[in-house]
Protein backbone atom coordinates (compact mmCIF):
# COMPACT_ATOMS: atom_id res chain seq x y z
CA UNK A 1 0.00 0.00 0.00
CA UNK A 2 1.24 3.33 -0.90
CA UNK A 3 -0.95 5.79 1.02
CA UNK A 4 -0.82 5.50 4.32
CA UNK A 5 0.19 8.57 5.24
CA UNK A 6 -2.14 10.52 2.72
CA UNK A 7 -5.59 11.74 2.84
CA UNK A 8 -7.89 11.02 -0.40
CA UNK A 9 -9.76 14.26 -1.56
CA UNK A 10 -10.53 15.49 -4.26
CA UNK A 11 -9.56 12.90 -6.38
CA UNK A 12 -5.69 12.78 -5.15
CA UNK A 13 -3.67 11.49 -2.63
CA UNK A 14 -2.47 14.59 -0.88
CA UNK A 15 -0.45 15.19 2.34
CA UNK A 16 -2.13 16.24 5.79
CA UNK A 17 -2.22 19.51 6.96
CA UNK A 18 -2.64 17.78 10.63
CA UNK A 19 0.76 16.81 11.96
CA UNK A 20 -0.66 14.51 14.44
CA UNK A 21 -0.67 11.04 14.37
CA UNK A 22 -2.20 7.44 15.55
CA UNK A 23 0.28 4.46 15.77
CA UNK A 24 -1.50 1.27 14.33
CA UNK A 25 -0.60 -1.69 16.45
CA UNK A 26 -1.36 -5.55 15.36
CA UNK A 27 -3.45 -6.75 18.26
CA UNK A 28 -1.64 -9.94 17.63
CA UNK A 29 1.85 -8.80 18.22
CA UNK A 30 1.30 -5.84 20.02
CA UNK A 31 3.93 -4.21 17.49
CA UNK A 32 3.56 -1.23 15.15
CA UNK A 33 2.45 -1.80 11.71
CA UNK A 34 2.27 1.67 10.66
CA UNK A 35 1.87 5.22 11.54
CA UNK A 36 -1.82 7.04 10.47
CA UNK A 37 -1.84 10.42 9.54
CA UNK A 38 -4.81 12.10 12.11
CA UNK A 39 -7.48 14.84 10.66
CA UNK A 40 -8.10 17.87 11.53
CA UNK A 41 -11.05 20.76 11.59
CA UNK A 42 -8.77 22.12 8.40
CA UNK A 43 -8.46 18.60 6.83
CA UNK A 44 -11.95 18.34 7.11
CA UNK A 45 -12.87 21.14 5.62
CA UNK A 46 -11.03 20.61 2.98
CA UNK A 47 -12.77 17.00 2.42
CA UNK A 48 -16.26 18.36 2.55
CA UNK A 49 -15.28 21.12 0.24
CA UNK A 50 -14.14 18.96 -2.37
CA UNK A 51 -17.35 16.41 -1.88
CA UNK A 52 -19.54 19.92 -1.68
CA UNK A 53 -18.15 20.76 -5.24
CA UNK A 54 -18.64 17.51 -6.90
CA UNK A 55 -22.53 17.07 -5.69
CA UNK A 56 -24.34 19.48 -8.59
CA UNK A 57 -22.32 17.10 -11.75
CA UNK A 58 -22.52 14.15 -9.54
CA UNK A 59 -26.03 14.34 -8.82
CA UNK A 60 -27.53 14.87 -11.89
CA UNK A 61 -25.58 11.83 -13.37
CA UNK A 62 -27.93 8.81 -15.29
CA UNK A 63 -28.47 5.61 -13.45
CA UNK A 64 -26.75 4.31 -16.10
CA UNK A 65 -23.95 6.19 -15.40
CA UNK A 66 -23.80 5.26 -11.77
CA UNK A 67 -24.42 1.28 -12.51
CA UNK A 68 -21.55 1.84 -14.78
CA UNK A 69 -18.82 3.07 -12.29
CA UNK A 70 -20.05 0.70 -9.21
CA UNK A 71 -20.13 -2.38 -11.36
CA UNK A 72 -16.27 -1.45 -12.28
CA UNK A 73 -15.68 -1.06 -8.45
CA UNK A 74 -17.30 -4.71 -8.07
CA UNK A 75 -14.66 -6.14 -10.15
CA UNK A 76 -11.91 -4.13 -8.73
CA UNK A 77 -12.72 -5.27 -5.49
CA UNK A 78 -13.47 -8.84 -5.59
CA UNK A 79 -9.75 -8.85 -7.75
CA UNK A 80 -8.57 -7.25 -5.08
CA UNK A 81 -10.09 -9.65 -2.37
CA UNK A 82 -7.64 -11.78 -0.88
CA UNK A 83 -5.42 -8.34 -0.09
CA UNK A 84 -8.80 -6.67 1.39
CA UNK A 85 -8.84 -10.04 3.45
CA UNK A 86 -5.24 -10.04 4.73
CA UNK A 87 -5.28 -6.26 5.94
CA UNK A 88 -8.01 -6.39 8.06
CA UNK A 89 -6.02 -9.51 9.81
CA UNK A 90 -2.98 -7.48 10.24
CA UNK A 91 -4.90 -4.32 11.59
CA UNK A 92 -7.84 -6.00 14.04
CA UNK A 93 -7.33 -9.50 14.37
CA UNK A 94 -9.91 -10.97 12.69
CA UNK A 95 -8.86 -14.91 11.79
CA UNK A 96 -7.47 -15.13 8.05
CA UNK A 97 -10.19 -17.97 7.29
CA UNK A 98 -12.79 -15.54 8.79
CA UNK A 99 -11.69 -12.48 6.74
CA UNK A 100 -11.60 -14.28 3.43
CA UNK A 101 -15.19 -16.03 4.54
CA UNK A 102 -17.01 -13.33 6.05
CA UNK A 103 -15.19 -9.97 6.56
CA UNK A 104 -14.00 -9.51 2.81
CA UNK A 105 -17.22 -11.03 1.21
CA UNK A 106 -20.22 -9.06 3.04
CA UNK A 107 -18.14 -6.23 1.04
CA UNK A 108 -19.09 -8.22 -2.20
CA UNK A 109 -22.48 -8.43 -0.73
CA UNK A 110 -23.01 -5.00 0.04
CA UNK A 111 -21.71 -3.70 -3.56
CA UNK A 112 -24.05 -6.33 -5.26
CA UNK A 113 -27.39 -4.92 -3.33
CA UNK A 114 -26.28 -1.51 -3.83
CA UNK A 115 -26.15 -2.17 -7.66
CA UNK A 116 -29.29 -4.34 -7.65
CA UNK A 117 -31.73 -1.81 -5.52
CA UNK A 118 -30.36 1.06 -8.35
CA UNK A 119 -31.44 -0.69 -10.88
CA UNK A 120 -34.67 -1.28 -9.17
CA UNK A 121 -35.62 1.96 -8.38
CA UNK A 122 -37.35 4.03 -10.13
CA UNK A 123 -36.36 7.88 -8.46
CA UNK A 124 -39.84 8.97 -10.03
CA UNK A 125 -43.42 8.33 -9.84
CA UNK A 126 -46.60 11.07 -11.26
CA UNK A 127 -49.40 11.05 -8.75
CA UNK A 128 -51.83 12.84 -10.78
CA UNK A 129 -50.28 15.64 -11.44
CA UNK A 130 -47.56 15.93 -8.97
CA UNK A 131 -44.34 14.50 -9.04
CA UNK A 132 -42.59 12.38 -6.64
CA UNK A 133 -39.21 12.39 -6.92
CA UNK A 134 -36.61 10.89 -4.95
CA UNK A 135 -32.93 12.57 -4.79
CA UNK A 136 -29.94 12.59 -3.39
CA UNK A 137 -29.72 14.04 0.03
CA UNK A 138 -25.99 15.94 -0.49
CA UNK A 139 -22.82 15.30 1.09
CA UNK A 140 -22.93 13.09 3.71
CA UNK A 141 -20.22 11.76 6.01
CA UNK A 142 -19.89 8.47 6.54
CA UNK A 143 -18.27 7.37 10.26
CA UNK A 144 -17.47 3.98 10.44
CA UNK A 145 -15.55 1.67 13.43
CA UNK A 146 -12.97 -0.88 13.79
CA UNK A 147 -14.84 -4.49 13.76
CA UNK A 148 -16.11 -5.17 10.73
CA UNK A 149 -14.05 -2.68 8.49
CA UNK A 150 -15.38 -3.64 4.59
CA UNK A 151 -18.91 -4.18 6.21
CA UNK A 152 -19.40 -0.77 8.04
CA UNK A 153 -17.86 0.96 4.96
CA UNK A 154 -19.49 -0.52 2.19
CA UNK A 155 -22.42 -1.12 3.18
CA UNK A 156 -22.73 2.69 4.05
CA UNK A 157 -20.24 4.16 0.82
CA UNK A 158 -22.26 1.72 -1.87
CA UNK A 159 -25.46 2.75 -1.37
CA UNK A 160 -24.28 6.70 -1.44
CA UNK A 161 -22.56 6.59 -4.31
CA UNK A 162 -25.96 4.31 -6.33
CA UNK A 163 -27.87 7.77 -4.58
CA UNK A 164 -25.77 10.51 -6.25
CA UNK A 165 -24.50 11.70 -3.40
CA UNK A 166 -21.09 12.65 -2.28
CA UNK A 167 -19.01 11.68 0.61
CA UNK A 168 -16.29 11.77 3.32
CA UNK A 169 -15.23 8.23 4.90
CA UNK A 170 -14.12 8.48 8.38
CA UNK A 171 -13.13 4.79 9.24
CA UNK A 172 -11.77 4.00 12.80
CA UNK A 173 -8.32 4.67 13.59
CA UNK A 174 -7.63 1.26 14.23
CA UNK A 175 -8.47 -0.56 11.58
CA UNK A 176 -7.78 1.89 8.59
CA UNK A 177 -5.95 -0.36 6.34
CA UNK A 178 -8.32 -2.40 4.44
CA UNK A 179 -10.43 1.26 4.09
CA UNK A 180 -7.46 3.25 2.22
CA UNK A 181 -7.51 0.13 -0.08
CA UNK A 182 -11.23 0.83 -0.85
CA UNK A 183 -10.41 4.47 -1.21
CA UNK A 184 -7.57 3.02 -4.03
CA UNK A 185 -10.30 0.90 -5.87
CA UNK A 186 -13.22 3.86 -6.02
CA UNK A 187 -10.57 6.00 -7.55
CA UNK A 188 -9.01 3.03 -10.02
CA UNK A 189 -13.16 2.83 -10.61
CA UNK A 190 -13.07 6.44 -12.19
CA UNK A 191 -15.37 8.20 -9.86
CA UNK A 192 -15.05 11.92 -10.84
CA UNK A 193 -13.07 14.16 -8.04
CA UNK A 194 -14.57 14.99 -5.03
CA UNK A 195 -17.16 12.39 -4.88
CA UNK A 196 -15.31 9.81 -3.04
CA UNK A 197 -12.99 11.41 -0.27
CA UNK A 198 -11.13 9.77 2.48
CA UNK A 199 -9.86 10.75 5.87
CA UNK A 200 -8.73 9.03 9.15
CA UNK A 201 -8.63 10.55 12.21
CA UNK A 202 -10.14 10.61 15.69
CA UNK A 203 -13.75 10.99 16.68
CA UNK A 204 -13.60 13.49 19.08
CA UNK A 205 -11.73 15.77 16.49
CA UNK A 206 -12.61 14.68 13.02
CA UNK A 207 -15.53 12.72 13.63
CA UNK A 208 -17.12 15.91 15.67
CA UNK A 209 -15.85 18.29 13.03
CA UNK A 210 -17.88 16.45 10.25
CA UNK A 211 -20.79 15.91 12.57
CA UNK A 212 -20.96 19.82 13.04
CA UNK A 213 -20.08 20.97 9.75
CA UNK A 214 -22.65 23.41 7.80
CA UNK A 215 -21.80 21.53 4.31
CA UNK A 216 -22.85 18.19 5.74
CA UNK A 217 -26.28 17.34 4.79
CA UNK A 218 -26.10 13.74 6.19
CA UNK A 219 -24.16 11.94 9.14
CA UNK A 220 -24.07 8.10 8.69
CA UNK A 221 -22.38 6.18 11.56
CA UNK A 222 -21.79 3.12 13.04
CA UNK A 223 -19.97 2.55 16.57
CA UNK A 224 -20.81 2.84 20.34
CA UNK A 225 -24.25 4.25 21.55
CA UNK A 226 -22.27 6.93 23.02
CA UNK A 227 -20.79 8.01 20.24
CA UNK A 228 -23.97 7.71 17.96
CA UNK A 229 -25.30 10.68 20.70
CA UNK A 230 -22.24 12.53 20.96
CA UNK A 231 -22.73 12.99 16.57
CA UNK A 232 -26.43 13.60 17.37
CA UNK A 233 -25.53 16.30 19.83
CA UNK A 234 -23.19 17.57 17.32
CA UNK A 235 -25.31 17.35 13.65
CA UNK A 236 -28.60 18.95 15.62
CA UNK A 237 -27.10 22.81 15.20
CA UNK A 238 -27.41 22.62 11.95
CA UNK A 239 -30.83 19.79 11.31
CA UNK A 240 -28.64 17.29 9.09
CA UNK A 241 -30.21 13.95 8.27
CA UNK A 242 -28.05 11.33 11.33
CA UNK A 243 -28.38 7.59 10.29
CA UNK A 244 -27.02 5.76 13.09
CA UNK A 245 -26.55 2.02 14.18
CA UNK A 246 -25.09 1.14 17.30
CA UNK A 247 -24.99 -0.92 20.30
CA UNK A 248 -26.69 -4.24 21.01
CA UNK A 249 -27.50 -6.48 23.77
CA UNK A 250 -29.51 -9.39 21.96
CA UNK A 251 -31.22 -12.20 24.11
CA UNK A 252 -31.30 -15.69 22.50
CA UNK A 253 -34.48 -17.04 23.21
CA UNK A 254 -34.48 -21.08 23.10
CA UNK A 255 -37.47 -22.44 24.36
CA UNK A 256 -38.47 -25.58 26.06
CA UNK A 257 -38.72 -27.48 22.63
CA UNK A 258 -35.99 -26.88 21.04
CA UNK A 259 -33.13 -29.24 20.91
CA UNK A 260 -31.26 -27.82 23.70
CA UNK A 261 -27.74 -28.99 22.95
CA UNK A 262 -27.60 -27.77 19.33
CA UNK A 263 -29.02 -24.56 20.14
CA UNK A 264 -26.67 -24.03 23.38
CA UNK A 265 -23.76 -25.04 20.76
CA UNK A 266 -24.83 -23.27 17.95
CA UNK A 267 -25.36 -19.95 20.04
CA UNK A 268 -21.71 -20.19 21.70
CA UNK A 269 -20.75 -20.47 18.40
CA UNK A 270 -22.65 -17.18 16.93
CA UNK A 271 -21.95 -15.26 20.26
CA UNK A 272 -18.51 -15.43 19.34
CA UNK A 273 -18.34 -14.74 16.19
CA UNK A 274 -15.64 -12.08 14.97
CA UNK A 275 -14.63 -12.37 18.90
CA UNK A 276 -17.70 -11.38 20.02
CA UNK A 277 -17.01 -7.98 18.10
CA UNK A 278 -20.40 -7.49 17.04
CA UNK A 279 -23.31 -5.15 17.26
CA UNK A 280 -25.82 -7.93 17.02
CA UNK A 281 -24.07 -10.57 18.84
CA UNK A 282 -26.36 -13.31 20.85
CA UNK A 283 -24.89 -12.37 24.26
CA UNK A 284 -27.56 -13.00 26.31
CA UNK A 285 -28.72 -16.79 25.94
CA UNK A 286 -32.16 -17.28 27.64
CA UNK A 287 -32.76 -20.93 28.31
CA UNK A 288 -35.52 -22.77 30.90
CA UNK A 289 -34.36 -22.00 34.58
CA UNK A 290 -35.27 -26.08 35.20
CA UNK A 291 -32.70 -26.82 32.63
CA UNK A 292 -29.92 -24.31 33.68
CA UNK A 293 -27.68 -27.37 34.43
CA UNK A 294 -27.83 -28.67 31.00
CA UNK A 295 -27.15 -25.11 29.56
CA UNK A 296 -24.30 -25.03 31.17
CA UNK A 297 -22.44 -28.13 30.44
CA UNK A 298 -23.49 -27.67 26.75
CA UNK A 299 -21.98 -24.28 26.98
CA UNK A 300 -18.92 -25.25 28.66
CA UNK A 301 -17.73 -27.88 25.65
CA UNK A 302 -19.29 -25.26 23.13
CA UNK A 303 -16.73 -22.54 24.25
CA UNK A 304 -13.85 -24.71 25.51
CA UNK A 305 -13.66 -26.04 21.75
CA UNK A 306 -12.99 -22.59 20.47
CA UNK A 307 -9.10 -22.46 20.17
CA UNK A 308 -7.33 -19.29 20.97
CA UNK A 309 -4.07 -17.89 18.68
CA UNK A 310 -2.27 -16.44 15.88
CA UNK A 311 -5.47 -15.27 13.54
CA UNK A 312 -2.79 -16.01 10.22
CA UNK A 313 -3.11 -20.10 11.02
CA UNK A 314 -6.03 -21.95 11.83
CA UNK A 315 -7.71 -21.02 14.74
CA UNK A 316 -10.99 -19.99 15.88
CA UNK A 317 -10.65 -17.06 17.35
CA UNK A 318 -7.67 -14.54 17.32
CA UNK A 319 -7.39 -11.20 19.41
CA UNK A 320 -9.71 -8.21 20.28
CA UNK A 321 -8.92 -5.14 18.61
CA UNK A 322 -6.18 -3.00 21.11
CA UNK A 323 -5.14 -2.23 24.62
CA UNK A 324 -8.49 -0.91 25.69
CA UNK A 325 -10.61 -3.28 24.59
CA UNK A 326 -8.33 -6.06 26.18
CA UNK A 327 -8.65 -4.12 29.29
CA UNK A 328 -12.19 -3.45 29.61
CA UNK A 329 -13.26 -6.71 28.94
CA UNK A 330 -11.20 -8.34 31.62
CA UNK A 331 -13.15 -5.16 34.03
CA UNK A 332 -16.81 -6.78 32.62
CA UNK A 333 -15.52 -10.30 33.25
CA UNK A 334 -14.49 -9.24 36.78
CA UNK A 335 -17.54 -7.73 37.38
CA UNK A 336 -19.40 -11.45 36.31
CA UNK A 337 -17.49 -12.53 39.43
CA UNK A 338 -18.17 -10.05 41.69
CA UNK A 339 -21.63 -10.10 41.49
CA UNK A 340 -22.02 -13.84 41.36
CA UNK A 341 -22.49 -15.10 38.13
CA UNK A 342 -21.33 -18.62 37.95
CA UNK A 343 -18.10 -18.67 35.48
CA UNK A 344 -18.56 -21.76 33.89
CA UNK A 345 -15.61 -21.55 32.10
CA UNK A 346 -12.64 -19.43 30.72
CA UNK A 347 -12.53 -15.92 33.32
CA UNK A 348 -9.54 -13.46 33.27
CA UNK A 349 -6.72 -13.07 32.02
CA UNK A 350 -5.16 -14.16 28.16
CA UNK A 351 -5.23 -17.82 27.39
CA UNK A 352 -2.70 -20.67 28.74
CA UNK A 353 0.64 -20.09 26.15
CA UNK A 354 -0.05 -16.74 25.13
CA UNK A 355 1.94 -14.06 26.81
CA UNK A 356 1.40 -11.59 24.10
CA UNK A 357 -1.23 -9.93 21.94
CA UNK A 358 -5.11 -8.88 23.04
CA UNK A 359 -6.08 -12.43 23.31
CA UNK A 360 -9.43 -13.51 25.48
CA UNK A 361 -10.27 -16.34 27.55
CA UNK A 362 -13.54 -17.77 25.43
CA UNK A 363 -15.66 -17.39 28.76
CA UNK A 364 -19.31 -18.32 29.78
CA UNK A 365 -21.20 -17.12 32.70
CA UNK A 366 -24.15 -19.05 33.98
CA UNK A 367 -26.85 -18.31 36.72
CA UNK A 368 -27.06 -14.69 35.63
CA UNK A 369 -30.08 -12.22 35.98
CA UNK A 370 -30.87 -9.36 34.01
CA UNK A 371 -29.78 -6.71 36.47
CA UNK A 372 -26.09 -7.97 36.38
CA UNK A 373 -23.44 -5.90 34.43
CA UNK A 374 -22.45 -8.70 32.22
CA UNK A 375 -26.56 -8.69 31.31
CA UNK A 376 -26.41 -4.89 30.45
CA UNK A 377 -23.38 -3.66 29.19
CA UNK A 378 -22.00 -4.31 25.42
CA UNK A 379 -19.16 -6.78 26.74
CA UNK A 380 -17.82 -6.80 22.69
CA UNK A 381 -15.60 -9.73 23.19
CA UNK A 382 -16.18 -13.67 23.04
CA UNK A 383 -17.99 -13.54 26.78
CA UNK A 384 -21.78 -15.47 27.35
CA UNK A 385 -24.48 -14.40 29.56
CA UNK A 386 -26.54 -17.60 30.00
CA UNK A 387 -29.80 -16.52 32.21
CA UNK A 388 -33.13 -18.40 33.16
CA UNK A 389 -36.96 -18.09 32.69
CA UNK A 390 -39.64 -19.61 33.86
CA UNK A 391 -42.11 -19.08 31.20
CA UNK A 392 -42.88 -17.41 27.72
CA UNK A 393 -44.13 -14.53 28.61
CA UNK A 394 -40.84 -13.63 31.36
CA UNK A 395 -38.38 -14.49 28.32
CA UNK A 396 -40.18 -11.91 26.15
CA UNK A 397 -39.79 -9.82 29.14
CA UNK A 398 -36.30 -10.06 30.33
CA UNK A 399 -35.24 -10.12 26.42
CA UNK A 400 -37.11 -6.90 26.03
CA UNK A 401 -35.76 -5.52 29.62
CA UNK A 402 -32.79 -3.31 27.71
CA UNK A 403 -31.54 -0.14 26.66
CA UNK A 404 -30.71 -1.80 23.18
CA UNK A 405 -33.16 -3.16 20.53
CA UNK A 406 -30.40 -4.54 17.75
CA UNK A 407 -31.66 -7.88 17.38
CA UNK A 408 -32.81 -10.90 18.42
CA UNK A 409 -32.98 -14.57 17.60
CA UNK A 410 -35.53 -17.40 18.42
CA UNK A 411 -35.14 -21.17 18.90
CA UNK A 412 -37.82 -23.61 18.57
CA UNK A 413 -39.46 -25.55 16.03
CA UNK A 414 -42.53 -24.61 16.57
CA UNK A 415 -43.20 -21.90 13.99
CA UNK A 416 -46.49 -20.85 15.20
CA UNK A 417 -45.03 -19.93 18.74
CA UNK A 418 -41.52 -18.30 17.34
CA UNK A 419 -43.53 -15.93 14.78
CA UNK A 420 -45.36 -14.75 17.91
CA UNK A 421 -42.18 -14.17 20.14
CA UNK A 422 -40.85 -12.41 17.19
CA UNK A 423 -43.66 -9.44 16.94
CA UNK A 424 -43.45 -9.01 20.70
CA UNK A 425 -39.28 -8.32 20.76
CA UNK A 426 -38.27 -4.76 20.00
CA UNK A 427 -35.88 -4.92 17.67
CA UNK A 428 -34.80 -4.30 14.23
CA UNK A 429 -33.64 -7.49 13.33
CA UNK A 430 -34.79 -11.41 14.24
CA UNK A 431 -33.14 -14.33 13.16
CA UNK A 432 -35.14 -17.97 13.70
CA UNK A 433 -32.96 -20.68 14.08
CA UNK A 434 -30.37 -19.66 12.58
CA UNK A 435 -31.40 -18.36 9.68
CA UNK A 436 -28.88 -16.39 7.14
CA UNK A 437 -27.84 -13.56 7.27
CA UNK A 438 -29.02 -11.43 4.32
CA UNK A 439 -27.41 -8.79 2.46
CA UNK A 440 -30.56 -7.26 1.62
CA UNK A 441 -32.72 -7.51 4.41
CA UNK A 442 -32.93 -4.11 6.53
CA UNK A 443 -30.62 -3.54 9.43
CA UNK A 444 -30.95 -1.56 12.22
CA UNK A 445 -32.42 -0.70 15.69
CA UNK A 446 -34.70 0.15 18.00
CA UNK A 447 -34.19 2.29 21.21
CA UNK A 448 -30.52 3.16 21.94
CA UNK A 449 -29.22 0.60 18.95
CA UNK A 450 -29.77 3.59 16.86
CA UNK A 451 -32.05 4.69 13.79
CA UNK A 452 -32.61 4.49 10.11
CA UNK A 453 -32.16 1.42 8.05
CA UNK A 454 -29.03 -0.35 6.10
CA UNK A 455 -28.57 -2.77 3.35
CA UNK A 456 -30.04 -3.48 -0.15
CA UNK A 457 -33.08 -0.99 -1.18
CA UNK A 458 -33.58 0.83 2.43
CA UNK A 459 -29.85 1.60 2.60
CA UNK A 460 -30.64 3.43 -0.71
CA UNK A 461 -33.71 5.66 0.42
CA UNK A 462 -31.44 6.60 3.67
CA UNK A 463 -29.60 8.41 1.29
CA UNK A 464 -32.59 10.22 -0.56
CA UNK A 465 -34.74 13.24 -0.17
CA UNK A 466 -38.54 13.24 -1.04
CA UNK A 467 -39.76 16.36 -3.40
CA UNK A 468 -43.10 16.94 -4.85
CA UNK A 469 -43.74 18.73 -8.05
CA UNK A 470 -47.28 20.05 -8.05
CA UNK A 471 -48.76 20.88 -11.51
CA UNK A 472 -46.00 18.32 -13.47
CA UNK A 473 -48.66 17.23 -15.89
Amino acid sequence: MKNIDKFYIDGVWRAPMSTQTHALINPATEEQIATLPMASAADVDAAVAAAKAAFPAWSMTSKVERLGLLRRLLDLYNAAYDEIAELMVREMGTTLGFSKAAQAAVGTMHLEAAIEALEKEPFEELRGNTLISKEPIGVCALITPWNWPMNQLVVKAAPCLAAGCTMVAKPSEFSPLSSIRFAELVHEAGFPAGVYNHITGSGPVAGEALSRHPDVDMVSITGSTRAGVAVAKSAAETVKRVAQELGGKSANIILPDADLERAVREGVQACFVNVGQACRSPSRMLVPADRMEEAKAYAKAAAEAHHVGDPMTDVALGPVVNESQFTRIQSLIEAGIAEGATLVTGGPGRPEGLNRGYYIRPTVFADVTNDMTIARDEIFGPVLAILGYQTEDEAVAIANDTVYGLSGYIQTPDMDKARRIARQLRVGSIWINGAAWDARAPFGGYKQSGNGREHGEWGLLDYLEVKSTAGWV
